[in-house]
This record gives C-alpha cells, sequence and structure tokens, in this order.
C-alpha cells in the first residue's frame, strides 16, 4: 500500500498539538528515498496572491512548495531534466506518477534510474532570500 505518513511532510498545531496537515511525497517509497531534508519558510505572491508557503527539494527529485497555511499543493517542479521515476505530479491528488521502466518489482530489472536510491537532494542545507526571491 501507500504506507501512509511516511514520507510526509507533517504540520502540527502548535498550541494543542493537533494535525493540521500532512502530504505524503511518496506513496509507498519503493526507492527509499527518505525525504527528511530541509524545508524553507517563506512568504511570496504567486499570481498576484500572497500566500505563506513552504519549500521541499525532495530526494526523490521533485521540489514541492505548499501552501504552509493548509498544506495545499501549489508547485511540484522536478529538480531536473534527468529525473525519470516519475512521467509529472498530478497536481489534483499531489501524487506523483511513476514510470513504469524505472520502478522497482521482481519481475523486472530497472536500469539508469534517476534518482537512485541515494536520492537526489540530500541533507544539504538551502536558503530564501526574500529580497532577492529567490532559493
Amino acid at each position: 500500500g501507500d504506507n501512509k505518513w511516511t514520507m510526509t511532510i507533517m504540520a502540527r498545531d502548535a498550541d494543542d498539538g493537533s494535525l493540521k496537515f500532512g502530504y505524503q511525497k511518496t506513496p509507498h517509497d519503493e526507492w527509499d528515498y527518505a525525504g527528511v531534508n530541509v524545508i524553507m519558510l517563506s512568504d511570496q505572491k504567486i499570481d498576484g496572491k500572497d500566500m505563506k508557503l513552504l519549500t521541499h527539494p525532495d530526494r526523490n527529485g521533485i521540489i514541492y512548495t505548499l501552501d504552509r497555511t493548509n498544506g495545499d499543493l501549489v508547485r511540484a517542479d522536478f529538480l531536473d531534466d534527468t529525473v525519470n521515476v516519475w512521467t509529472h505530479v498530478d497536481m489534483e491528488t499531489g501524487i506523483p506518477v511513476r514510470d513504469p521502466e524505472y520502478g522497482t518489482r521482481m519481475d523486472h530489472k530497472g536500469t539508469d534510474i534517476c534518482p537512485s536510491a541515494m536520492g537526489y537532494h540530500d541533507q544539504a542545507h538551502d536558503s530564501y532570500d526574500p529580497e532577492r526571491e529567490l532559493f
């Protein structure tokens, strides 16, 4: 199954500890990407609307940007064009769509998988410059 709550960005209410949202980046993480990378907070204008965002470059090769007030997916971009385990991210469901050619299963030998099991973006730190609006 999806192994719900693995590979998930979770937010809790700081006052009472209740779950505000959970966004699963890689359901059934067959590559063991883990996704423990940095999360950068920013306030940006998207399509003319001021938004409180979180941005997470993940080991699965996708940079996720969520509305940090409710967990809605705002953007999902590949780190570059070598990422091939996904064809795209379904923006309605937020789920990355697998390319079966690069999956791991007993009846198939996948080769040239990117990102590899080591992941694309590991635990190096990133930052956001609000003056230049650049990561």
